[in-house]
């Protein structure tokens, strides 16, 4: 089931995809959504981001060689950090480069949204909690993330978190290919079967410290080979099985 967020005729509201076309939502997005009536065909409405979180949990260096990659080791256990609700945007809107930062990174990662409330969830029921997965982009000021020693400013800027372009449900995340691609040219690629901790043990060893509100955000981590952007460039994160999100950098 593919759910998405969309803004069609001055209305914002909740659908479903059913070949190309965008349906209302009948029912409790987080309980048993249902197709209502058709709205649109999808290339008329605008996508927004498919989330609305409270917080938004990343996890960092959670593949080896993206840790290798800055000469770190592999974590022990899940790296957290937060992200604010305000740096989420959605397919299409842009990532603003901010002035305080010269170096500013892109950030491929699957993203899972969480579909009802978690509290000390055990690792094998942990999936049980989550309404689906999108694509994420963990935009960060490398330069003001080596400068401070802790990575609260460096990834909590407006427009930080693109998200999209929709939540899938009922897919299998353990094994999905993850790519990243700046003006068309590939950056990151590698599987999801990489990650040191997988979406089980993510909202399982999260949910013990924090409890996770329907519609919160975790973000799993990036591969090796995230890259500067520029303003003008083009943006590119795809998940098999979700699709595609498309940002540009102004």
């Amino acid at each position: 089931m593919i759910l998405l967020r969309f803004h069609h005729q001055a209305q914002v509201d909740w659908g479903i995809l059913l070949d190309d076309t965008v349906y209302t939502l009948r029912g409790d997005l987080y309980g048993s959504p249902q197709a209502g009536r058709p709205v649109a065909p999808l290339d008329q409405v605008r996508l927004l981001a498919p989330a609305v979180p409270t917080k938004v949990v990343a996890v960092g260096r959670n593949y080896a060689e993206h840790a290798a990659e800055f000469g770190n080791p592999p974590p022990p256990e899940p790296l957290l950090f937060l992200k604010p609700p305000s740096a989420v945007i959605g397919p299409g809107e842009a990532i603003v480069l901010p002035r305080l930062s010269q170096h500013v990174d892109h950030e491929a990662e699957l993203a899972v949204i969480i579909g009802r409330p978690a509290r000390h969830v055990r690792r094998e029921d942990a999936l049980d909690y989550v309404l689906g997965y999108t694509c994420a982009n963990d935009v960060t000021a490398r330069d003001l993330q080596a400068r401070d020693g802790q990575w609260t400013r460096a990834k909590s800027f407006d427009t930080f978190c693109p998200l999209g372009p929709w939540v899938v449900a009922g897919i299998d995340p353990r094994d999905l290919a993850v790519e990243a691609f700046v003006n068309g040219e590939r950056r990151q690629a590698s599987r999801t079967s990489d990650l040191i901790f997988g979406p089980r043990e993510l909202v399982s060893f999260v949910s013990g410290i924090m409890t996770l509100e329907p519609g919160d955000v975790v973000l799993t981590g990036t591969p090796a080979g995230v890259g500067p952007l520029a303003a003008g460039d083009a943006v590119e994160i795809r998940i098999e099985g979700i699709g595609s999100l498309v940002n540009p950098v102004a």
